[in-house]
């Protein structure tokens, strides 16, 4: 399990502003689960996910994009690193990206350009602790949670923790359905 992300600094903007837990027993819920959270999400958020490998990150990511109505299949970037799925509505655009091969910190991250993307997109970094954090003071750290090892145990304990401004007013309690 991945140690979380220390705060970076006195009761700034990297201070937790809302948190909730839910508990999710099959790929089909996490799905679901990225479909209510499409609601919440506009232009401009950036979520960064978190979690073993196969914890669900791309699946999550997979219910965002059904419930933010964007062209193409949602699958892990892993090796193209990032992928833009278009809305077909008025929605914004979905960015995907899979920091999971990139070593260094946001400057190995500056040719894909997320900084340019942020304000009109919604922008799911897998693995980007340590990597994506400057890009914005407001972020949605997504932690999932499995069992280790050999086992067939679906269930995943997911944390959402909204940091900065932008989450002091989101109800994320509408996620625990």
């Amino acid at each position: 399990m991945e140690a979380p992300a220390a705060p970076q600094g006195p009761a700034g903007p990297s201070e937790p502003t809302s948190a909730v837990e839910i508990t999710v027993t099959s790929p089909e819920q996490m799905r679901e689960l990225g479909r209510r959270l499409a609601k919440v999400l506009r232009a401009g958020d950036l979520l960064m996910l978190s979690g073993e490998l196969g914890a669900g990150k791309t699946t999550l990511t997979r219910g965002l994009g059904e419930g933010m109505g964007v062209r193409g299949a949602v699958t892990s970037p892993t090796f193209v690193i990032a992928r833009v799925h278009p809305s077909l509505g008025d929605g914004p655009p979905l960015v995907h990206v899979d920091a999971y091969r990139l070593s260094g910190g946001l400057d190995e991250m500056e040719d894909l350009d997320l900084d340019v993307s942020l304000p009109d997109s919604v922008i799911v970094v897998e693995w980007g602790e340590g990597k994506v954090e400057e890009l914005t003071d407001d972020r949605l750290q997504v932690r999932i949670h499995r069992a280790v090892g050999d086992t067939t145990d679906e269930v995943r304990h997911v944390t959402l923790t909204g940091i900065g401004e932008r989450w002091t007013t989101a109800d994320l309690g509408v996620l625990a359905v």
